[in-house]
Formats: structure tokens, sequence, C-alpha cells
């Protein structure tokens, strides 16, 4: 990362933590004018400056020829990091800017990366000489540019980190490096299948967990594009399962609320597609989501709530959102039958489900005694390795649509 972006961050960003440094030390230097600069090719450019005179003539973002300036020749070894009058040194006296702004006294200390190579300065200066300069006061701003260093290259640092993870998920978009398994989901009451969840799965390195690399996707700004990917290839699968069943899609509301998800679904048939909200946070807009969502749900889209029961938020979802599906989170059904708390809250998210018209399906199902009480309470559907692990599309399809584990039923996966 360059110092211009840290001079376009915002509030409590490395580049106000360097405005910070640069103001103590022009303060405690009693100097008219501070900045911090970058070297660009042949070009010195004024990063950030600070300064209480309105003649301050240093200006963010302009910039001068390099070799024209103290920091060339500081850098160089050519000309003194404290001079405390710039018009008695030889080199310093040559140079046009000493008189054109004028420089009295100069500080500077070159910033530096670890190889040494200098990629800018710290520079404070004076309109008039002062001969009241020690070498202490110099030693303060070589201590300031440490920091500002560090900062640099901790954000630098920051900067190559994301970088290699954004080309990583690039190339995994690219490469269309992703594979899906189905899950089964069926009907508690007669033990039909109802249809499947697209999972995705990666076999790239590193190897992590799906929601690891859709997380690390999103924090590189390559979210959406991996949702989609994983959507339209779950779509794609569709045709092949058998036409009584529908098929969950997983999507994050910032996905909902982007063009792709016009682009993709606008012209599909929607009857047999359900899309599950799979985040965890507030969604701060969501009259935006409503509207997003409202055209295709007109044609037949499903919306459907995940992990219900595992946070507050999901509770709004359900409430704002008016969903086909709630989706008890795996949370929630753990232990069921033997924890009066989670069966209470269950039961009472079944009944909620019931007056709304809304079909409640639990997920993570692992046990017969926890599937005894889901049926016991109402719960309408159910999936979980209880009734089906997540499977190849050749083997969804060859599931026979009858057959989840009522009454002693043989179970599946």
């Amino acid at each position: 990362m360059s110092l211009a972006t840290m001079f376009e961050a915002g509030a409590d960003s490395p580049g106000e933590q360097i405005r910070g440094i640069l103001r103590a030390a022009r303060r405690h230097l009693a100097m008219d004018v501070g900045f911090v600069s970058e070297f660009v090719e042949e070009d010195r450019i004024f990063r950030f400056s600070d300064g209480e005179t309105l003649r301050n003539p240093i200006v963010a973002g302009a910039s001068d020829p390099l070799e024209e300036s103290f920091c060339h020749y500081v850098a160089r070894g050519l000309m003194p990091q404290l001079m405390r009058d710039a018009a008695e040194h030889p080199v310093a006296a040559g140079l046009p800017v000493t008189r054109a702004m004028p420089v009295g006294a100069h500080l500077a200390v070159p910033l530096r990366h670890a190889d040494g190579t200098a990629f800018g300065s710290l520079c404070c200066f004076s309109f008039t000489p002062d001969h009241s300069l020690t070498t202490r006061d110099l030693g303060v701003l070589r201590l300031c540019a440490e920091v500002v260093t560090a900062v640099v290259e901790k954000d630098r640092r920051i900067a190559q980190d994301h970088a290699v993870r954004r080309q990583r998920i690039a190339d995994l978009i690219a490469a269309r490096a992703l594979t899906l398994r189905f899950q089964p989901i069926y009907s508690v009451s007669d033990g039909r299948l109802t249809g499947f969840e697209a999972l995705t799965r990666f076999t790239e390195a590193p190897q992590r967990s799906p929601d690891v690399w859709f997380a690390e996707a999103a924090a590189v700004g390559l979210g959406t594009e991996l949702e989609f990917l994983a959507v339209e290839t779950a779509l794609a699968a569709k045709a092949s399962l058998d036409p009584s069943l529908k098929l969950t899609v997983n999507l994050s509301p910032a996905s909902v609320v982007s063009p792709r998800f016009a682009e993709v679904f606008a012209a599909i048939p929607l009857d047999r597609v359900v899309v599950e909200l799979t985040e965890h946070a507030v969604i701060a807009d969501y009259d935006a989501l409503r509207a997003a969502l409202a055209p295709f749900r007109a044609r037949g889209l499903r919306l459907a709530i995940d992990d219900v029961g595992a946070g507050h938020s999901t509770f709004r979802h359900v409430l704002d959102l008016a969903p086909e599906f709630i989706k008890l989170d795996r949370s929630l059904i753990q232990d069921l039958h033997a924890d009066s708390a989670r069966r209470a809250l269950a039961e009472a998210l079944t009944s909620y489900g019931r007056r709304i018209g809304c079909e409640v399906v639990a997920e993570g199902v692992e046990t017969p005694a926890e599937y005894a009480v889901l049926r016991a309470i109402g719960v309408t559907r159910a999936q979980g390795f209880l009734l089906g692990a997540p499977m190849p599309l050749e083997e969804a399809r060859s599931l026979p649509l009858r057959g989840a584990p009522l009454h002693g039923a043989p179970l599946h996966g």
C-alpha cells in the first residue's frame, strides 16, 4: 500500500495516525511547516501536510521534481538531516526552493523500507533560521520517522496479504474450482423427499471449510462473485433432478441486492427454487432487500431464513421478510430430546411458523431421538446426517422420492 492510499483513508486509519504523528512532531519542534512526502519515480509527492500558518506552501497531493528537493539530497547523504540555517549549506543554498519558500531551519529524516530503500521523507522546516535546534531535536524527528515507517510497513504487509488472498479467490473463481454436494430435505409427516440444499465444497489449497472460503472472498471484495458461481453451478444441476423437487441455494443479503441477482434469476423458472439467506449479521436495509426479492417471489421464488434460533438477527429476518421457510439452527436441534429449553424454543418457533403459514425445517438432525421430538412438535421438514449426508449429484438423482426414517424405516447416509 502506498502513502496515497493512506491519504485517502478515513478516521482511525493509518493515514490518520500519520497525520497525528506529523502534527505532534511539528509542534514539538516549533516549526512552521511539517510534511510527509513519498518518492514516486522522479517525483516527490506531498502526502500529508501540517502547519498553523496561512502561509503553509505545502499542499497535500501536490508534487515537484524529486531532484530539486531537500528530501532527495538528504536521502542520498548529500545534505545533513539537521540544518539550523539552510542558506549556510552550499547544496541547500543553491536550490531555488530555499529562497522561494523560504526555508530557514530544516530537519528531514528519510523513510526507508526494511531493505533500506528510501520511499519518502518526514520533514519539518521554519521560514527563518533557528540556531537553537540540537541533535536531540533531530532525535525526536527520527523517532517519529520510525513510528511512521512502522505504520506504513504494517499497512503494506496488510495490503500485500490482501492482494495474495484476493488473487487466490480470483484464481479459484476463474478456474471454477468448486464442487457441489446435495443434501436431501424430507417431509416429516410422510417421509417424502421434497428437495435438496446445494452445498459448496472446495478442493483447492489450503484445505479449509466452505464458510472460511466464503468469508475470505467477502473480505477481499469477491464474495458476490464466488456466491453466484456456486449458485449458477447449482441451478445448472436443477434440470437433472426430479421435477417435483425444490432446490435451495445459499446467498448473503449483500448478494441478493447486487445487480448479479437479477441477472442470474431473470430468465429461469423459479417455482422450484428456494433462496436461503446465509448471513448472521443484522441487515441494514430491509426495504432494499424486500424490493430486490419481490419481483422474483412474485414469479414463484421461495425464501428461507437460515439459522433461526441461533441469534436475535434471524428473528428480525423472519418478521421483516415473511419467508416461506424457517430453518431451525443445528445448535437448537442438538440433544433436543434431552433439553427442555431447546425443545420449548423449537416448539414455539414451530407453532409460530404454523400461524403464519410458514414451513419449519430442522437442520442438522443426527439422531432418531432428535427426529422423534421434531415430529412430535410439528416440524414440517428435516435434513441432516440421519436422513442423508450431502451427496454428489449422481447419487442425489437416484435417491428414492420416499424413504425418510419414519417408524423404523431404513436410514440413509
